[in-house]
């Protein structure tokens, strides 16, 4: 992934807060308690000032925008694209006559349909790629640079270790 990618220094499981506790003596992240029985460690929290960015952002309408825009793309497209293809397996099954009906000399129903699922496969793909490109990115995208530097203005002086862009600023003079 090239460092100029907005998205490059963005962590699946946060800030990396976890990396700095020390791991729990035992099994599985256990630690002995009293009498020798074992007890869990509670998952690590994140710091305080991030809660308060993440959740800011959460709550925000910028990100429920976002939200709401995924949604109603992808709940339609998933029950649509569910449909059809419980309605190729159903038809399948049920209606073997009917899937077994030539199209064209050994090219039968069956073959056209199971030929437009991987085509409807490619085109719900395009079709969500151009919906995320053009409703969704930028708005994201600034919501993001938002959250960074409000979580950079809440930190403190933690050091930067990827050489993504620090701002939207020298995101833009990049490209």
């Amino acid at each position: 992934m090239p460092p100029d990618d907005p998205w490059y220094d963005a962590l699946a499981s946060g800030r990396g807060d976890h990396d700095a506790l020390p791991a729990a003596p035992g099994r599985n992240g256990s630690s002995p308690g009293r009498n020798g029985s074992s007890r869990r460690r509670p998952p690590p929290q994140p710091c305080d000032a991030d809660a308060a960015v993440y959740l800011t952002v959460q709550r925000s309408a910028a990100f429920q925008q976002v939200r709401s825009r995924y949604r109603r793309f992808v709940l339609p497209a998933s029950v649509a694209f569910l449909a059809w293809y419980l309605a190729y397996v159903v038809t399948a099954t049920t209606a073997p006559g009917l899937m077994a009906r030539p199209v064209a000399g050994v090219f039968n129903v069956a073959m056209a349909a199971g030929l437009a699922q991987f085509a409807s496969t490619f085109l719900l793909t395009w079709a969500y790629v151009r919906h995320a490109r053009l409703r969704r990115d930028r708005l994201a995208l600034e919501l993001r640079w938002e959250t960074q530097d409000m979580a950079r203005s809440h930190s403190t002086a933690r050091p930067r270790t990827k050489t993504a862009p620090a701002s939207r600023a020298a995101w833009e003079g990049v490209r």
